[in-house]
């Protein structure tokens, strides 16, 4: 699939909020994805989930996951003098919440800003915020805020979508839309094929408050393989480079003692075959991903982690390679002709 389909695909995914148990809006834009693929594609508990490949119940079966959800925040309360007080919904570094614009999702979607207390009216070394500290202002009154917004209302940052210099892409929520993007890229190469295997496609739900719709998801899908397309660390300044990958030289594939050394080297087999660049995300025990779930499924499954490299995960401002994700895509539709069990 070519770098600026991706990215006009990666708008509309990422236009539309939907943090971690609230992710109705963007999976139904998903799911309009998925049926050019899988006709049967439909929402079940949240999930979406639809069904290519062969029709052979003896051929293996693959389970492709990529979770829809988001970070973000849920309203608390709305103070008596007009501000609204949330709590965290996944990881959020605190330290970025000062001034940062949000929407805030109630009967109508409105504006707000963290609150943030002017340089000149500290010492220069203000303190990181607790989240019960942190407070939102709308510009509303309590009053109008009430008629407008209720606890447990989902609140998003308000980051810019938009194509970088070259192949960048800036976006929040790319975490993991992207992953999204390079399963959908997969089966666009795939879809005149006979393939040898069956293939369950899986945009899971609550991720990042526990990877609880892969857990309900992969057992209703009972698949043999389960690979966990999601995000991994981007190099930056200073960091570790057994740590992190290349943001442009190609998918990150998992090797674990949580996962399939089968599958974790065929993947590596298949991207040398077909000229794929790709670099090793070595894990020391569990992933951090819905991989870790899908391996102790039922009686357990054949699981692996391929990553796009990301910068500043969890922000408003996150940054990807287009390349990566058309890489990953390549790497994921070479896996599926070749997989035999």
């Amino acid at each position: 699939m070519k770098v600026q389909i991706i990215a006009d695909m990666l708008t509309a995914l990422c236009r539309i909020t939907g943090i971690s148990g609230d992710e109705t809006n963007a999976a139904m834009v998903a799911l309009e994805f998925l049926k050019l693929y899988c006709p049967d594609a439909h929402i079940s508990h949240g999930n979406v989930i639809g069904t290519c490949g062969s029709t052979d119940p003896d051929a293996p079966h693959v389970l492709l996951d990529a979770h829809i959800d988001q970070i973000g925040m849920i309203v608390t309360s709305i103070t008596d003098d007009g501000f609204v007080t949330v709590g965290n919904v996944g990881g959020i570094d605190r330290r970025l919440l000062p001034a940062q614009r949000v929407h805030l999702h109630g009967s109508q979607v409105i504006d707000g800003v963290v609150c943030a207390m002017p340089p000149h009216l500290t010492d220069g070394d203000e303190k990181v915020l607790k989240f019960e500290e942190i407070r939102i202002d709308t510009g509303f009154s309590a009053e109008e805020l009430r008629q407008i917004l209720s606890p447990g209302d989902s609140v998003t940052f308000a980051g810019n979508i938009a194509r970088m210099l070259g192949d960048r892409f800036t976006s929040p929520a790319l975490d993991d839309r992207c992953g999204v993007a390079a399963i959908l890229s997969a089966l666009h190469s795939v879809k005149d094929e006979e393939l040898p295997c069956r293939v369950t496609v899986l945009f899971s739900t609550q991720e990042e408050v526990g990877e609880r719709g892969a857990k309900i998801g992969c057992f209703a899908a009972n698949p043999d393989i389960a690979l966990a397309v999601d995000v991994s660390f981007a190099r930056n300044l200073g960091d570790s480079e057994t740590k992190t990958g290349k943001m442009g030289e190609g998918p990150m594939i998992g090797y674990s003692p949580s996962l399939s050394r089968t599958v974790s080297r065929m993947l590596s087999r298949i991207a040398d075959e077909e000229h794929i660049p790709w670099q090793y995300e070595v894990m020391a025990g569990t992933t951090g991903t819905n991989a870790d779930q899908f391996s102790v499924c039922r009686e357990g499954v054949k699981a692996c982690t391929v990553s796009i490299p990301l910068r500043y995960m969890h922000t408003p401002a996150e940054i990807i390679s287009l390349r990566d994700v058309a890489m990953t895509g390549e790497l994921l539709a070479g896996y599926l002709r070749r997989c035999k069990g």
